[in-house]
């Protein structure tokens, strides 16, 4: 692991493998940089696959007050670490901060994002405060509650399979992250598509879906690249919210030209 500072001085931490031209990976809710691991080592044969903790996870800082700014702030750091122009792949909540990047003037040289959680059409835009319920429960810590209430409440999942996840082993370890839940909330907004913001993108861009994630999903993905100037959209074959890293890898290099 080697760390960067960010702007504001919080340390992140970060892997990277394989030589080449750089592509950093961004994670989603409730993950930190060993989750994007696999796709790593796939990409590692041909470009220098970055993956890192964003802040508040694993072996990154957290220095308070939040903001999406710090958090594209650190991937800036990243970047520049990474020798000052990279690809960019960001997953779920994390493509919403990887399509905020370019925006925000980070050098990016191309764009791909997974299945942006954006509300289109007439899907709702979520509970409009939850965010400060989930502080609340944090504060009392009450952090498995937290977990619970993003998977059902954000996320969509069943009561059921929520209580299934709740049993398996990797439950200490989302109830660890539980805290930066609010971060991905905020990144994400009112959860609507940020149209100013989309259309100042002039980073070639593709926005990637499963055939196996439901209908509001896979219409997120077609809103995205409507919105940004000049972007592409298709479906990999995949299961609810990921395709294998086998599948997703070919994808990626063919859009970054590797």
């Amino acid at each position: 692991m080697a760390t960067v500072v960010s702007r504001d001085g919080t340390a992140i931490g970060y892997d990277a493998v394989g030589d080449g031209t750089p592509v950093v990976l961004i994670g989603g809710a409730l993950s930190d940089r060993r989750s994007a691991a696999p796709l790593a080592q796939v990409l590692a044969t041909d470009l220098r696959a970055i993956t890192y903790d964003r802040r508040g996870r694993g072996d990154s800082g957290d220095t308070p007050p939040y903001a999406v700014e710090r958090e594209i702030e650190d991937l800036a750091a990243v970047i520049d670490a990474a020798g000052g122009r990279a690809f960019v792949y960001g997953h779920s909540s994390g493509a919403a901060l990887a399509l905020a990047a370019p925006a925000a003037g980070v050098p990016i040289g191309r764009l791909v994002v997974f299945e942006p959680p954006f509300a289109v059409g007439d899907r709702p835009a979520g509970p409009v405060d939850l965010v400060e319920e989930l502080r609340t429960l944090l504060d009392a810590g009450r952090r498995g509650e937290v977990v619970e209430r993003f998977m059902t409440d954000a996320v969509g999942l069943p009561p059921q399979a929520v209580a299934q996840t709740r049993q398996s082993p990797a439950w200490p370890a989302l109830e660890a992250l539980a805290h930066t839940i609010l971060y991905d909330l905020q990144v994400m907004g009112d959860n609507r598509p940020p149209d100013a913001a989309l259309a100042r993108i002039t980073v070639p861009t593709l926005a990637l879906g499963s055939t196996g994630s439901p209908a509001w999903l896979q219409d997120a993905v077609a809103a995205t690249a409507a919105r940004v100037p000049g972007a592409t959209s298709r479906l990999l074959d995949g299961s609810f919210h990921t395709v294998p890293p086998e599948d997703l890898a070919p994808a990626l290099l063919e859009f970054f030209q590797v």
